[in-house]
């Protein structure tokens, strides 16, 4: 079964080899934001033969079909995510660079209505959050929600 960036390369007419379809398929599956290095560690895991140029070309090239999209969550390292991956923002964890994933339909609302008091159509959107957990304080419960009020 293809993966959806398998898909999207496909669309888009792109020539898919084996070492592509590889590539596609792990980031596909990536519940995270890998950088090339991991996507290089992940991929070679399936064919030992894929190389680390081939990964940096792999990715250069989604990038540029509009496929992938770059993120700097800090750290030094581009991550990259799926662009098909639907309207969402990140809140990246300052301590440790884990990245939460969320939405938010009246922050969203909050940004278009922004967007039109300053005069203007909003047509794209990127937010990106960094914060630290905030120390839990005496009479608090233990643990922290995510983005979706998980524990």
């Amino acid at each position: 079964m293809e993966s959806r960036i398998e898909r999207l390369c496909i669309e888009r007419r792109l020539k898919m080899t084996g070492q592509r379809r590889i590539i596609a398929r792990v980031l596909s599956e990536a519940e995270d934001h890998p950088d090339v290095e991991e996507l290089y560690r992940r991929a070679s895991a399936f064919d030992a033969r894929i190389s680390i140029a081939t990964v940096y070309r792999t990715v250069r090239l989604l990038e540029e079909k509009g496929i992938l999209e770059r993120r700097d969550f800090g750290g030094g390292r581009a991550r990259y995510e799926a662009t098909a991956h639907g309207h969402h923002y990140h809140l990246i964890d300052a301590d440790s660079g884990r990245v939460i994933e969320f939405t938010d339909p009246a922050l969203e609302a909050m940004l278009h209505a922004l967007a039109g008091r300053l005069g203007f159509d909003l047509v794209s959107m990127r937010l990106e959050l960094f914060g630290r957990r905030a120390a839990t304080g005496p009479g608090e419960a233990a643990g922290h929600a995510d983005a979706e009020g998980r524990r």
